[in-house]
């Protein structure tokens, strides 16, 4: 019984595979963070553009 609680207590895995999943948590937020603010800026940047081919065709 011993040596299962020792061999449990060394064991690390578990550890490693939280530390893991946090990180891919922390770089998913990074991406949508990222992905939201290039999304707002592409808008805008369409919305001129699509602004100026409706005033050029008039």
């Amino acid at each position: 019984m011993t040596k299962t609680l020792k061999s449990l207590v060394r064991n690390e895995d578990g550890a490693t595979a939280i530390e893991y999943g946090l990180i891919a948590a922390l770089i998913a937020v990074a991406v949508m963070t990222t992905v939201a603010g290039l999304g707002s800026q592409l808008d805008t940047t369409f919305g001129k553009t699509s602004s100026q081919l409706q005033s050029a065709n008039a």
